[in-house]
């Protein structure tokens, strides 16, 4: 006995369906890739372009920027604060850690934290450059849109 073949209606059927399955099955996939990626997202401001408190809410973001020379002070403990500015505005930092050994007055340093309602920011991590002569690109970009990378370089060719 031989089998005929497949009415076209009931491969049309088969073909909506396995579709019905895969297309949702597909976008519910990129749907969930998309979010994580959101969620593990890390901006990154310099100091006159950082978002007010409202708008970060309690969003991790990086600060980068220049350590003010007399800001670098240690508290109770483990307590570092200090204020990261690009030469426009300044943002005052806490961290409580161990602060890495190459952050110095006057040299770039890129702080991962929060920004609490008083505008403080509340540092997770602390980043120091590599060694005397190098600067984070997003900090070197933040210091140039504000003008002040120019005046970094020249102080320290002094």
């Amino acid at each position: 006995m031989t089998r005929s073949a497949p009415s076209p209606f009931r491969r049309r059927q088969r073909r909506l369906l396995i579709l019905g399955i895969v297309l949702p099955a597909f976008a519910g996939a990129t749907a969930l890739a998309l979010t994580a990626l959101s969620r593990t997202q890390v901006y990154f401001y310099g100091p006159s372009a950082l978002p007010s408190p409202q708008m970060l809410g309690d969003r991790e973001v990086r600060l980068g920027g220049l350590v003010e020379k007399g800001s670098l002070s240690r508290g109770e403990g483990t307590t570092v604060s200090f204020t990261v500015s690009d030469g426009v505005a300044a943002v005052p930092v806490e961290f409580d850690g161990s602060l890495p050994a190459l952050v110095a007055e006057g040299d770039g340093v890129i702080a991962q934290g929060t920004l609490n309602d008083q505008g403080i920011f509340i540092a997770e991590t602390v980043l120091a450059r590599h060694d005397e002569n190098y600067m984070a690109p997003e900090v070197a970009d933040a210091l140039k849109a504000t003008g002040e990378y120019e005046k970094y370089i020249e102080s320290r060719r002094q």
